[in-house]
């Protein structure tokens, strides 16, 4: 799981080398330069001209000491600046985008660098090098088969922009509604140039069965998210917007009330018995890698695995391990109140998030419902483990109307690969194994939908 997504960020943050950056001649184009001008100041760690730089969404979702925790990770993995050695830029519907490849000590980077119509910093990620394929639909997508619409989900005062793939012919047909993994993801779960979402939404259409993704309120709306910060939990981040997806889904006349399915993938699968509790509107359950283990615990695991994966753990990862170790203390303390904070890995998270969770205990509460159940876990996903996926046969393997399907050769993404997963290995295109849409299209065929 991606813990928060602030995490994706600084899961490594390390003390890092300041090395400066020297930007070629200025380009007539103002988002180079503006590209060029960032990168220089991250470099020469003036964060606050960084930030001054920043719209709204950067400045709620990556403030200055998170952008220097992130950069002092980067900088940790990929060694000492040496050179930049291409700049490309892209217009990618109302932001323009630069990609600024540099080569480092130890392997080359991209930062894509986006900006507003008004010029000011609006996205920021890093990827690995080289010729940026676009996401095109995979093979088993049939476009002949369903058609897509845009749809709005409206979540309270919220509302959410989303896309509706319902199949062609006679309906009404079941649906899916997909759930996000934690952090501002967009609809189609975006990760460098994978798109979860669209792929499980396109390939679940052509088996006749109707899905609706939408964008993460914390997307979408970035610190406006939630009324009151001090008391933001994931019901505000996940679990309303949720429900109020199946209840709009429930109105459309093209789809079967009765046969309305949450799908959730990492923290939306691990919230999943939760969003179903209580909702009769659910029929059923289908659980994408979703951790069974506290987060806290998912933290420490990460940044360890993501360590030995260096091959050495030098002084600045072991600072990485004893931070983690520190955050997963704070987030155990007993005399956490209400109104604190904790600080994960640089990221400061409000106390009624983590006391939310302190008894939420997914395996139990999934036990405790009717409704029929897929359980799905990649076999080198290390972000949620094989002991995750345990913990849900430990509390579901007795009921008759649960599955579980372990893939050996997939990652936290469901996409298929070779040797141990690292994150690198997400900025490489590819898509969602077609056996994951078959098994849950056959899975999802096979239920009544009828809750009882």
């Amino acid at each position: 799981m991606n813990s928060f997504r602030a995490l994706a960020l600084v899961v490594l943050v390390l003390s890092f080398r300041t090395t400066a950056v020297h930007p070629q001649q200025e380009s007539q184009n103002p988002y180079e330069a503006s590209a060029r001008a960032i990168l220089a100041d991250l470099s020469a760690s003036r964060f606050d001209k960084v930030v001054a730089r920043y719209d709204d969404a950067m400045a709620a979702a990556l403030p200055e000491d998170q952008l220097s925790a992130a950069w002092s990770a980067i900088l940790a993995q990929v060694g000492a600046f040496q050179s930049i050695t291409s700049v490309e830029l892209e217009d990618v519907g109302p932001y323009h985008v630069v990609y600024i490849t540099c080569a480092f000590e130890k392997q080359p980077l991209t930062f894509q660098i986006s900006f507003n119509g008004k010029g000011q910093f609006a996205g920021f990620r890093t990827a690995a090098p080289g010729p940026r394929a676009s996401w095109k639909a995979p093979e088993y997508a049939k476009p002949e088969m369903f058609e897509e619409r845009p749809i709005t989900v409206h979540s309270g005062h919220w509302d959410l922009p989303g896309s509706l793939t319902v199949p062609k012919g006679k309906g009404p047909f079941g649906a899916v509604v997909l759930v996000h993994g934690s952090g501002p993801n967009d609809q189609d779960e975006t990760i460098g140039p994978n798109k979860t979402f669209k792929d499980l939404a396109l390939g679940l259409s052509s088996h006749g069965i109707a899905v609706l993704r939408y964008t993460k309120r914390t997307k979408q709306y970035g610190s406006k998210s939630f009324d009151d910060e001090k008391a933001f939990t994931v019901k505000e981040e996940v679990i309303d917007d949720a429900r109020a997806a199946v209840a709009q889904l429930a109105a459309l006349p093209e789809i079967n009330a009765r046969r309305i399915f949450v799908a959730g993938h990492s923290l939306g699968a691990y919230l999943g018995p939760r969003i179903a509790d209580g909702d009769p509107q659910i029929a059923g359950l289908i659980l994408l890698a979703g951790n069974t283990r506290p987060i806290e615990d998912l933290v420490v695991e990460q940044v360890r695995y993501e360590a030995d994966l260096q091959g050495t753990i030098t002084p600045e990862m072991q600072k990485t391990i004893d931070a983690a170790e520190q955050s997963a203390k704070e987030i155990r303390n007993p005399d956490l109140k209400s109104g604190m904070t904790v600080n994960l890995l640089g990221a400061s998270i409000p106390a009624s998030y983590v006391l939310d969770l302190r008894n939420y205990h997914p395996a139990e509460v999934a036990a405790s419902l009717k409704i029929p159940m897929l359980v799905l876990q990649g076999g080198r996903d290390y972000q949620v483990r094989t002991a995750d996926f345990n913990g849900w046969k430990k509390s579901l393997d007795s009921k008759s109307n649960v599955s579980f399907k372990l893939y050996p050769d997939l990652n936290h993404l469901f996409m298929s690969g070779a040797g141990p997963s690292s994150p690198a290995e997400y900025m490489k295109p590819s898509h969602v194994s077609e056996a994951v849409i078959l098994n849950i299209a056959s899975w999802l065929m096979g239920q009544t939908g009828a809750r009882k």
